[in-house]
């Protein structure tokens, strides 16, 4: 995968950011989802070491002490036992001539580990390649975490439209076309349980944020087996998706071709790609399993 180093240095006397409303929500979700299910076998500074990890989800790439501490939720004490811990064991770097801190590549040992052991990637992989060596555009795969997508897999076109998104990247699950392909392969139920937990702050002027609405969008893909998303996430973006799903119907990833509306338009995307994109889902979907009657 190509992944684009970003790098920059916030001034010294620059006021640190507030916590990025993804971030917010995502450390909001776990402290919920661990006061439920903590346990005498639950490890909080674990827990804690991971809030420090976070804290770089943001827009900062490097953070002072003070603000790993704001946005890890942590008191300054434990925050700086943390950061020295971790840098001690690699993952985190003092910045030269500065107060800053920043996250190693050693991170990136985890996402690596992931993508080798995951059999989706290896079965996905040569027909993102194939289709974007064929349309020269971007293909993605996609898993879906709760209220957000994960970028798992990642093939640049010749017109790539975004390179500020990487393999990692989060977007907002209904905001998505892979997200909304996706949700429509999951009971009502579910689909409202996920939009109560998304962040519905719009990306662009053109993100559809009205909870009835996202949820027509939902059903509307499950007629037609795919998604088509406009603008939403990124301006100049046209995304089309379909869902893979495994041998019971649920889904376990969605695909999707990204083009440029510099290049196409909406009808013209979906003339020419909603097929495409759908039968290499469904190559790569698990076929539904059958009940015998007796």
């Amino acid at each position: 995968m190509r992944k684009p180093s970003r790098t920059s240095l916030r001034p010294a006397s620059a006021k640190p950011a507030a916590p990025s409303p993804v971030r917010t929500e995502r450390a909001d979700a776990g402290a919920a989802v661990t006061e439920k299910k903590r346990s005498s076998l639950f490890v909080g500074s674990t827990e804690k070491a991971f809030q420090v990890l976070h804290a770089f989800d943001g827009p900062l790439r490097f953070m002072t002490l003070a603000d790993i501490a704001r946005a890890s939720g942590l008191d300054r004490s434990a925050a700086q036992r943390l950061v020295h811990t971790l840098e001690t064991l690699g993952y985190i770097r003092r910045v030269p001539d500065t107060r800053n801190y920043a996250l190693t590549s050693k991170v990136l040992q985890f996402s690596y580990s992931y993508i080798r052991a995951n059999e989706l990637i290896d079965k996905a992989s040569p027909y993102l390649l194939d289709i974007s060596r064929r349309l020269g555009e971007t293909t993605n795969l996609h898993e879906l975490d709760g209220p957000e997508v994960v970028f798992v897999a990642r093939f640049p076109g010749q017109h790539m439209n975004n390179i500020d998104i990487v393999v990692g990247s989060r977007l907002p699950t209904f905001f998505t076309s892979s997200g909304t392909a996706m949700l429509s392969q999951l009971s009502e139920e579910e689909q409202r349980e996920i939009l109560a937990r998304t962040n519905l702050s719009p990306r662009t002027p053109f993100t559809v944020t009205d909870p009835e609405a996202l949820l027509a969008r939902v059903k509307q893909a499950g007629e037609r087996g795919y998604a088509m998303i406009v603008n939403e996430t990124v301006m100049g973006d046209i995304s089309i998706s379909a869902p893979i799903t495994d041998e019971h119907g649920r889904p376990v990833a969605g695909i999707n071709i990204s083009v440029p509306t510099s290049r196409w338009t909406p009808e013209r995307a979906e003339a020419e790609l909603a097929q495409e994109i759908q039968v290499a889902a469904t190559s790569i979907s698990k076929p539904k399993l059958t009940r015998v009657s007796s």
